[in-house]
């Protein structure tokens, strides 16, 4: 079992493995158009993380599914990353999980059962660190390694916060550090120390879960999770989304310091051009801005962290919200501005 290397199998592990913005948009656009009953306060309409249905008054349903390709080579460890990206998409919506359905596809002829196994037992772990149960799944016999989840979780209907929400003025904030995709390529070529892949594992199996306390926060006006299309991309459904710009200063964004270096070093996903090549017509750097950053500003994150614009008065709350509720520190990365969906950055 300990010689059986999960990521052979993957042809892009993680959220690296997602549709590319652009190619996704063509396919939506001939999605046929569905019922949409008034009590969907969240559909598909603004790139937001899971959909949200109103049970009444106080309550509503809060549904999401997330899966991939393993992104690391121990099983145990693929199952975590992958339950709390999952989860992770409750969160970003101000939800609280309630209960977890496993999807699980895998190559029955190349892997044994004692590491498919390792994979659900590291699904589990995560799910009882949240306090849900995984109440039932699906699983397949395929070709590469899959695992994620169904994530179910409530909110409150008044308190759900959504990529429409932000306001001009907002500052926005970074839960953690960018650079999962670097590390994951990098992991792939050999180039990984064994420090740096425990600090790979400490923000992937980080839950996100300071998003169902922000959900309460009057001065919280939208939040996602920065996932496969990166920072850029998630920042500019944002933008998209509330219909303003976004600023964003480059030194102040929370890098995970082995990852700068690999890809000051040439190395990066090719996730990462992907996204460039979807969204970058909306994106303004300076022209003498090194390819590295930009690679870092599209570098597609696997459970990366939560972006949350909220009111200037509400930063030290918040901040404080993630110290609480994480035990890690938050990064205040820009602004909210009025104006075109464009992400400055400067």
């Amino acid at each position: 079992m300990d010689q059986i290397k999960l990521t052979q199998f993957s042809h892009g592990g993680g959220c690296g493995c997602k549709i590319a913005p652009a190619v996704l948009s063509k396919l939506l656009a001939h999605a046929p158009a569905g019922i949409v009953p008034p009590e969907l306060l969240v559909g598909t309409e603004t790139a937001d993380d899971a959909a949200v249905y109103q049970l009444n008054e106080r309550q509503a349903i809060v549904a999401t599914t997330d899966f991939f390709t393993p992104i690391v080579d121990d099983p145990y460890d693929f199952g975590r990353i992958a339950a709390t990206n999952a989860l992770s998409d409750v969160y970003a919506m101000g939800g609280r999980p309630i209960m977890a359905l496993a999807v699980v596809g895998m190559p029955l002829d190349k892997l044994p059962p004692e590491v498919i196994g390792r994979i659900l037992e590291g699904g589990a772990a995560v799910c009882r660190d949240a306090g849900i149960p995984i109440a039932g799944g699906h699983s397949i016999d395929v070709l590469e390694p899959i695992y994620g989840l169904v994530g179910l979780g409530v909110v409150d209907p008044a308190q759900v916060k959504k990529n429409a929400g932000a306001q001009a003025g907002d500052v926005l904030i970074l839960t953690k550090p960018l650079g999962i995709g670097i590390l994951s390529a990098g992991l792939k070529k050999g180039l990984l120390a064994d420090a740096d892949y425990a600090e790979m594992l400490r923000w992937t199996t980080l839950l996100n879960r300071v998003g169902a306390r922000l959900a309460g926060m009057g001065g919280v006006h939208a939040v996602t999770d920065v996932t496969g299309f990166g920072l850029a991309g998630h920042l500019l459904e944002i933008c998209r989304g509330s219909k303003l710009g976004a600023t964003v200063n480059f030194d102040a964004l929370p890098k995970i310091a082995a990852a700068e270096k690999l890809v000051r070093d040439g190395i990066a996903t090719g996730a990462s051009t992907r996204n460039w090549a979807s969204y970058g017509d909306d994106v303004a750097m300076a022209a003498d801005a090194p390819e590295w950053q930009r690679k870092l500003i599209t570098d597609p994150q696997t459970s990366g962290g939560l972006l949350i614009a909220c009111a200037e008065s509400g930063v030290d709350a918040v901040l404080a919200a993630i110290r609480e509720e994480q035990g890690s520190e938050g990064h205040v990365i820009g602004r909210m501005v009025a104006g075109a969906a464009v992400l400055r950055v400067e």
